[in-house]
C-alpha cells in the first residue's frame, strides 16, 4: 500500500486558551512542502528553531505531549497530530504566539473541521511507511503497549482503560484507524480527568484552561457524555497523535493498556529502534557522521579516554548523535566492579561531553580552541550500562553567546534513557 504525502490546501487561523496554562495563543497552520513533517515555530521568540514533530525532540511532562528544541518548547500538541495522522496530512506548518496549543473543545473535532475545510493537496514524494513484522512492546508498571503484524495494511488501535477510582467505569474500544472512521469515531472525544483528581490538578498548577465544555470530569454527576466509551475514544486520540512522532505512518496492530503519554513516548523510541535497524541494517550513518578518524582530529583525547566510537549525525551547530560500543576490554570495568561490570556514570557524561564538543568546535570562531566543560546541572543517571550495551548519545545545543556554550545531552541502549544532564562549556585556546 502506497500513498502521496499531503499538505493542507490553504492556511488555517484559529485562537484559545491552553488546557494546563490557560495561556490565550494564536495559531497559523500553512501548508509545507514535502518532507517536511509538522514542525512548530513559537512566533514569540525571537530566532526560535523549527520544532519537529518528532520523538527526538521529545520530553516528558505530565498529562500532555511536550516538545523542545534550542530552549524553545511547545506544549499539549497531541490532537493535532492526531488529527494529522488521523485524516492524513503529512507537512505543516504550525505558527504559535504561545508555548501551548489551544484546547479548542478539548477534543480534535475542531481541527478536523478546519482542515477539511481548507482542504487537502496531495505531494509527489512517497508516505514513509513502516510495517510491523515482529511483536514489539514496552511495560510500565500497570501500562502496557504491543504492536503486533497487522492482518491488512493500516493501522488498528485498540485500547483497554480502567481507573484508580472503582466509582469509574473502564472499557475498551478498537477501531481500523480510516480517515472516515478517525473523524467520527475518535476525534469527537474530549480530554478528561476524574473528579477526585481536580484538586490535586489545580494544586499542580494544571488545567487553567479547563471547562465543563472542553473537560470531561468522571465521577461528576452533572457530566454528560458526548458519545459511548468518550474517554477510552480519546485515550486512543491521544495515542495516535503519539505515535505520530515515529515519523512514518504505522502499520500495526496496537493494544494498548492504560497507557499514557510517557509510556507512549517509550513505545515510539522502541518503534523507532526497531524501524531503523531494519531499514538500515543496524548501525545508522548519516550523511553529516564522522568516522573515529575525523573525531580523533577534532578532539584531543586519546586511549583509554576516547568515549566516542563515531557520530552518525550532525545537524549544523544545533544537535548532534554519536555511539560508543561497550565492549568488557574496557579498562575501566576491570575495578568497576570485578563481579558486576558497570559503566561509570561519570564516564557516561564525560562521552557526552566530548560529543558536545565536536558539536561546538565545528563553528569556524571556535576553531583551534578547546571546549571545557565548565559545569554540569540536572543530572539524572536513570539505568546501568553494561558490557555489550551500545550507548547512543545525543546533545543539542541550547545557548550559545560568546565564549559559553550550554548543551542538553542524553544517553539511551535500546531506546531508553540511561543519562541525562545540561553541560556547560567555556572555550578557550588550545
Amino acid at each position: 500500500m502506497v500513498r502521496l504525502q499531503r499538505t493542507l490546501r490553504t492556511a488555517v487561523e484559529f485562537k484559545g486558551r491552553g488546557l494546563h496554562s490557560g495561556e490565550l495563543v494564536n495559531v497559523r497552520v500553512l501548508p509545507a512542502p514535502q518532507d517536511t513533517g509538522i514542525e512548530f515555530i513559537r512566533t514569540d521568540l525571537p530566532d526560535a528553531l523549527p520544532i519537529p514533530a518528532h520523538i527526538r525532540f521529545h520530553s516528558n511532562k505530565d498529562r500532555r505531549t511536550h516538545l523542545e528544541r534550542g530552549g524553545a518548547g511547545v506544549d499539549t500538541v497531541e490532537h493535532l497530530l492526531a488529527v494529522c495522522s488521523g485524516i492524513h496530512i503529512d507537512n505543516l506548518r504550525v505558527e504559535m504566539s504561545g508555548s501551548e496549543m489551544p484546547g479548542l473543545d478539548g477534543s480534535g473535532q475542531t481541527l478536523v473541521d478546519l482542515f477539511e475545510q481548507s482542504g487537502a493537496v496531495e505531494q509527489r514524494a512517497k508516505k514513509h511507511i513502516f510495517r510491523v513484522e515482529q511483536p514489539i512492546f514496552v511495560r510500565e508498571g500497570n501500562a502496557t503497549l504491543v504492536a503486533l503484524p497487522a492482518e491488512h495494511p493500516g493501522l488498528t488501535l485498540q485500547y483497554i482503560a480502567s481507573f484508580a477510582d472503582p466509582e469509574v467505569e473502564g472499557g475498551s474500544y478498537q477501531v481500523d484507524v480510516t480517515p472516515d472512521r478517525f473523524a467520527k469515531e475518535i476525534a469527537p472525544a474530549r480530554t478528561f480527568c476524574l473528579a477526585s483528581e481536580v484538586d490535586a490538578l489545580r494544586a499542580a498548577g494544571l488545567g487553567k484552561g479547563a471547562t465543563r465544555e472542553n473537560t470531561v470530569v468522571l465521577g461528576d454527576s452533572q457530566t454528560v457524555l458526548r458519545m459511548p466509551g468518550e474517554p477510552v475514544r480519546h485515550k486512543m486520540l491521544d495515542l495516535l497523535g503519539d505515535l505520530h512522532l515515529l515519523g512514518a505512518e504505522l502499520h500495526a496492530h496496537v493494544i494498548a493498556t492504560r497507557s499514557g503519554h510517557k509510556t507512549n513516548a517509550e513505545f515510539v523510541r522502541r518503534l523507532a529502534d526497531v524501524m531503523e535497524a531494519e531499514e538500515t541494517g543496524g548501525l545508522i550513518r548519516r550523511d553529516t557522521g564522522l568516522d573515529i578518524r575525523e573525531v580523533m582530529r577534532m578532539l584531543p583525547h586519546r586511549y583509554p579516554f576516547l568515549l566516542i566510537d563515531r557520530v552518525i549525525e550532525i545537524d549544523g551547530y544545533q544537535r548532534a548523535v554519536a555511539i560508543k560500543n561497550v565492549s568488557i576490554n574496557e579498562p575501566f570495568f576491570g575495578g568497576h566492579f570485578p563481579e558486576k561490570p558497570l559503566m561509570p556514570g561519570v564516564l557516561q557524561l564525560e562521552a557526552m561531553a566530548q560529543l558536545a564538543g565536536v558539536l561546538l568546535l565545528r563553528k569556524l570562531e571556535h576553531t583551534g580552541k578547546l571546549a571545557v566543560l565548565w559545569s554540569i546541572d540536572k543530572v539524572k543517571l536513570r539505568a546501568a550500562v553494561e558490557p555489550g550495551d551500545q550507548l547512543r548519545i545525543e546533545v543539542e545545543t541550547v545557548r550559545m553567546k560568546g565564549e559559553l556554550a550550554q548543551v542538553k545531552g542524553k544517553g539511551l541502549v535500546a531506546g531508553r534513557v540511561v543519562c541525562e544532564a545540561i553541560l556547560t562549556f567555556t572555550m578557550v585556546e588550545s
